[in-house]
């Protein structure tokens, strides 16, 4: 587990094992075999990030309260990246993506492309769209990638 100090006490009381911590060197943990890691000009989220992929993590789920996606780009490419943020997951997708989910569930496209096409949804507001169907949704667009959001 990597957290930010904010966060630390919380995890602990809640018996989560904390691994890192993202902060100033003259930070002092709340346990004896916790790490700390200076952010440097990063911020949390890329200091860890940058941590990860450099170790040759292949995956990783963030936590979050405060969604920065631009904190994110770099790494979608390089690392399995889902976050979770108010009630929502979100993940990158590439050009041409589709997954089956039921009739009713709604997906959120939070990066905007110039074109986007969708197949399996209708809209029901900004950037927002409902499966029309149980099946397959897609989306195509001509970028590198693109977040997305699912409601859980």
């Amino acid at each position: 587990m990597i957290t930010v100090p904010e966060t630390a006490q919380l995890l602990h009381e809640n018996g989560i094992k904390i691994d890192w911590i993202i902060a100033g060197t003259k930070y002092k943990p709340i346990q004896r075999d916790i790490k700390v890691m200076p952010a440097g000009n990063d911020t949390p989220a890329e200091a860890a990030l940058k941590y990860l992929v450099t170790h040759g993590y292949p995956a990783v789920n963030v936590v979050t309260d405060d969604l920065q996606l631009k904190d994110y780009l770099f790494f979608t490419d390089k690392i399995n990246l889902v976050i979770f943020n108010e009630g929502r997951k979100i993940y990158a997708i590439k050009p041409g993506f589709s997954k089956w989910k039921p009739a009713g569930d709604t997906i959120e496209v939070l990066t905007h492309p110039n074109e986007l096409h969708v197949g399996g949804l209708e809209p029901i507001g900004h950037h927002r769209f409902k499966t029309t169907q149980d099946g397959f949704f897609s989306l195509r667009f001509d970028q590198p990638n693109l977040f997305i959001a699912e409601l859980l």
